[in-house]
């Protein structure tokens, strides 16, 4: 769907190649190469469209002329995290304007020069257009054999009107490690926003790394995710995820089991209304020995707004002893809203066990007679059959002091389509 533009002048970089050099000027070496190579892909490529496979159900409707990069970050929006934390950082406009480190923890800016890594392979033009811009972000960085007992909590925020935004988020966790981050995504309603965020977790032999996103985006803010996890040796990756804001939101995820035993754990709870569009890409490959992942997320659309899940497990030939199991279920809770859930196996050992299932619907006749048999109303019977549909999957968050919050915001939600 189309973002309307903004009622206020644009950031004086708008994406073209000018803002790139400028944008990148303070880069030298792997940096530059990186975001030079990311400038070239963008200009080759097309917008995606439903035609292509990973884009299949959803339209963007981003006009990238309609955006451009903040020359430096706007005003930061008031403090708002829901834990208490033992390190953290903030992020505004792809910059980070703050970090704080902690026991056991090293949180810092992120620079494309600085970065170890290589330059991913871009699938598409929103991925160019990060790496072209990508210069600053968060790097999280736990040392052999630390357990951090508090989250590290990372205030990702756009807040400049017709502003692009790319920020990054870097978790390496070395061997033994224990690490749990919070990242709160947010800007604020009526405010055409373009975020293309970027997260990676790289977890070490015997690491345990957790990562929560509370994605609360405001309704004029389109976000485009792109995540890749690494898990070697015995090592688990998470991921819990609380899709509630945006008018476009986009996660396409990535996890690589690359070491015996690794395992993945995924988890998520969405709600779409009005005309949200919230669309879910996520692929797990098992590429050793007795790995497991388990991926269950649960979500709900109203009025107009429409959501998308295509999940795909891949087993290679040397994934054997692998178990992998993913389930999505929907509640199609207006006419006008729309539901799609597309699990998927490719299997290529044959030693594992390996299941999928999902669902699409209303709410429950059966359920509902049987609640105002007992007393309720309609509407409160309703309401408990949409709380108790997603207690399942945020009973399943890790930090279980979010619990109340995030139940809120769902039925806050849900409370705006009883209206």
């Amino acid at each position: 769907m189309r973002l309307r533009r903004a009622e206020v002048p644009l950031p004086v970089l708008p994406i073209d190649r000018a803002a790139h050099e400028r944008v990148t000027a303070g880069l030298s070496g792997r940096g530059r190469r990186r975001a030079t190579a990311g400038w070239d892909a963008f200009t080759k490529m097309e917008m995606p469209s439903e035609r292509a496979e990973n884009w299949r159900y959803v339209h963007p409707g981003i006009l990238l002329e309609e955006f451009a990069i903040p020359e430096s970050p706007g005003t930061p929006l008031p403090p708002r995290f829901p834990v208490p934390a033992s390190a953290g950082a903030v992020n505004v406009d792809g910059r980070t304007i703050t970090a704080t480190s902690g026991a056991g923890v090293e949180v810092s800016g992120w620079s494309a020069d600085t970065d170890p890594g290589e330059a991913s392979a871009v699938t598409d033009r929103f991925e160019a257009l990060h790496e072209a811009f990508a210069g600053d972000g968060v790097v999280v960085e736990v040392p052999r054999g630390s357990r951090v007992t508090e989250p590290v909590l990372i205030d990702l925020q756009a807040v400049t009107p017709g502003g692009a935004a790319m920020p990054r988020v870097r978790i390496v966790a070395g061997g033994s490690s224990e690490i749990a981050v919070i990242v709160h995504e947010r800007s604020p309603d009526g405010v055409p926003l373009l975020v293309v965020p970027r997260f990676e977790i790289d977890a070490g032999d015997g690491a345990r790394v957790r990562l929560t996103v509370i994605q609360e985006w405001g309704d004029a803010t389109a976000a485009v995710a792109r995540h890749h996890f690494i898990a070697r040796r015995d090592s688990l990756v998470g991921l819990a995820e609380a899709g509630l804001g945006g008018r476009f939101s986009r996660l396409h995820l990535t996890v690589d089991l690359i070491g015996d035993g690794a395992s993945a754990e995924i988890v998520g709870a969405y709600f779409g209304d009005d005309e949200q569009t919230l669309d879910y890409r996520y692929f797990l490959r098992h590429a050793a020995r007795g790995t497991t992942s388990q991926m269950f997320l649960k979500g709900a659309v109203a009025g107009e707004s429409r959501s998308v899940f295509s999940g795909l497990i891949r087993i290679e030939p040397e994934g054997q002893k692998t178990s992998a199991h993913q389930t999505n279920r929907n509640l199609v809770l207006s006419a006008g809203a729309e539901a799609h859930s597309v699990p998927n196996l490719e299997i290529l050992a044959d030693d594992v066990r390996c299941g999928h299932g999902s669902a699409v619907g209303p709410l429950d006749e059966e359920q509902r007679y049987y609640l105002m048999s007992r007393g309720l109303d309609r509407t409160r019977a309703d309401r408990l059959q949409v709380k108790g549909f997603f207690e399942e999957a945020l009973l399943r968050f890790p930090d279980r002091r979010l619990e109340p919050m995030l139940r809120g915001r769902v039925m806050e939600k849900y409370a705006g389509v009883e209206r």
